[in-house]
């Protein structure tokens, strides 16, 4: 469990600071909401739910759907291994 545990940390972590080195926003906060979904056919616990809540005034001048794209487009690589779902609140 610990290392689980440790394991999903780094990976937040690494999540976190690849957005914060392409946008530099104000704040950030990445969220695992795993659990959530623990019930859902397609869940698998290798892959995340995650929730990202991130000020940002760059992407607060973007349409919403281009500000989530660019946020995909800087996760592409976890999105194809580690993240089955992203939301994204943009402040």
């Amino acid at each position: 469990v610990l290392w689980f545990y440790n394991q999903m940390i780094t990976f937040l972590k690494k999540v976190e600071e690849k957005i914060i080195n392409e946008l530099k926003p104000q704040s950030i906060t990445v969220i695992d909401n795993s659990k959530l979904h623990r019930k859902h056919k397609s869940f698998s616990p290798e892959k995340y739910h995650l929730k990202i809540i991130i000020k940002s005034d760059s992407l607060k001048t973007m349409s919403k759907i281009d500000a989530h794209k660019l946020i995909f487009s800087i996760l592409k690589e976890e999105m194809k291994t580690n993240i089955h779902a992203l939301e994204i609140d943009i402040n």
